[in-house]
């Protein structure tokens, strides 16, 4: 049996099972982990089933939150298969398309439209496309509320026209989208994810303005993993180019002055050098994120915290943990969102 830790920011799978329950119904498209689905149970809502096109997600997912329905699919199936009455009688919907496509990060307009793979053991996809799937899922099951999460890129440059474009769809539809931006780090999360949510309520259910209030008090990389376990560390060979990136860079900077002085290029923007005393920068599949006092990765159990996971959550396969949790809705940041609606709309 698992020993509890005592720090503040650590919690566990079971604590959901002590949650008020408030008796709406979600269903989670592109579910991931199931980071948003906990952060939906954190606020008190029963999560009727979740679908991801990802088997070893799908193996994740059902490992840890044990839901009786788990739809392993193209999201745009579910506007024509069979489903579940339930999936009709909706409180939300909610969905984060993959969004590799509006990252701010390289040339983002060249992959625009293109055709690729999202990651090893999925289908072909064009996944700017794959927004635009979700919301015809959405006309079809018409849930009083529809939630998008997706990356600060698309309010950003010629991607407003994006957003535009699916608040368009969903004015259509017969909602009212508004469109957030959300620090991570204010919403009891220690790391700084900046996520686009657009949410949008069914015109007969509300016509209130959402506020999502976003002021919790942040939480250092210390203050989060003071007691995590060492069991997954892994050291860098002091005779690798690695560890010599780690030794020349700053404590909280990147390691793109030592690659200047290593090999005059200015690369490894998202491999960093963490602030303890500060949250973390955005936990992504890729790059790399190192200790600031030992020549080392940052550990799973440390991962598992900076994303607001619970401590006992299990990952199957070596390196999940922050391929994961770097591509999911940390659970926190998801409550914050959930609780706003469901006072506000929904109650």
């Amino acid at each position: 049996m698992q020993t509890k830790s005592n720090n503040p920011h650590a919690w566990y799978l079971s604590d959901l099972d002590k949650v008020p329950q408030n008796n709406l119904k979600v269903f989670s498209t592109f579910a991931c982990g199931g980071g948003s689905t906990m952060g939906y149970k954190l606020a008190g809502y029963d999560v009727v089933g979740a679908n991801d096109i990802d088997p070893q997600m799908r193996q994740h997912y059902e490992a840890n939150l044990h839901l009786k329905l788990f739809i392993e699919a193209p999201v745009l199936d579910l506007a024509t298969i069979d489903l579940p009455d339930e999936l009709f009688n909706l409180d939300v919907l909610d969905g984060s398309p993959p969004c590799s496509t509006f990252s701010m990060a390289g040339s983002r307009e060249k992959v625009w439209g293109k055709e690729k793979h999202f990651r090893e053991g999925q289908a072909v996809q064009v996944l700017d496309d794959l927004f635009f799937d979700f919301l015809t899922v959405a006309e079809r099951l018409r849930p009083k509320v529809v939630v998008a999460e997706n990356v600060k890129g698309m309010i950003a440059g010629n991607a407003k026209g994006y957003v535009r474009a699916v608040c368009d769809v969903l004015k259509a539809a017969g909602y009212t989208p508004q469109v957030f931006l959300i620090n991570a780090a204010y919403c009891g999360v220690p790391q700084r994810r900046e996520r686009v949510f657009i949410c949008a309520v069914r015109n007969d259910v509300s016509t209130k303005k959402l506020t999502i209030k976003t002021n919790q008090k942040t939480i250092t990389f210390n203050q989060a993993t003071t007691d995590c376990s060492s069991a997954t560390n892994r050291w860098l060979d002091k005779k690798t180019t690695q560890y010599k990136y780690w030794r020349l860079t700053p404590i909280g900077k990147n390691f793109t002055s030592a690659d200047n002085i290593i090999r005059g290029k200015k690369s490894y923007f998202n491999s960093a050098k963490i602030n303890p005393n500060k949250p973390v920068m955005t936990i992504t599949s890729g790059g790399g994120m190192f200790h600031y006092k030992e020549p080392r990765h940052i550990n799973d159990a440390e991962f598992v915290r900076l994303g607001s996971f619970p401590d006992d959550y299990q990952f199957h396969a070596k390196g999940m943990a922050k391929y994961l949790i770097g591509m999911s809705v940390p659970p926190k940041m998801m409550q914050v969102v959930a609780e706003a609606i469901r006072d506000q709309w929904l109650t």
